[in-house]
């Protein structure tokens, strides 16, 4: 009968460490995501950064709704 009762104490624990361990992977997994999201906005950031500085050491205006570059 110990042996049963030390199988279902067994039981009983890895399901609680189951459910910890997909607790902990959904966290995880909104972690990732919050990452990535903020990695796209740097990224958005400096393409525009780069943008201006192409504009500015070429020394030309691009016209913003046309996108036609004016001299």
């Amino acid at each position: 009968m110990s042996s049963f009762k030390s199988t279902v104490e067994r039981i009983r624990a890895l399901e609680a460490e189951r459910k910890n361990l997909l607790l902990e992977i959904e966290e995880l997994k909104k972690m990732a995501d919050a990452k990535a999201k903020a990695l796209e906005s740097e990224i958005t950031m400096l393409r525009d950064e780069v943008k201006s500085l192409r504009l500015l050491l070429s020394g030309e205006d691009i016209d913003v709704d046309s996108g036609k570059k004016k001299k």
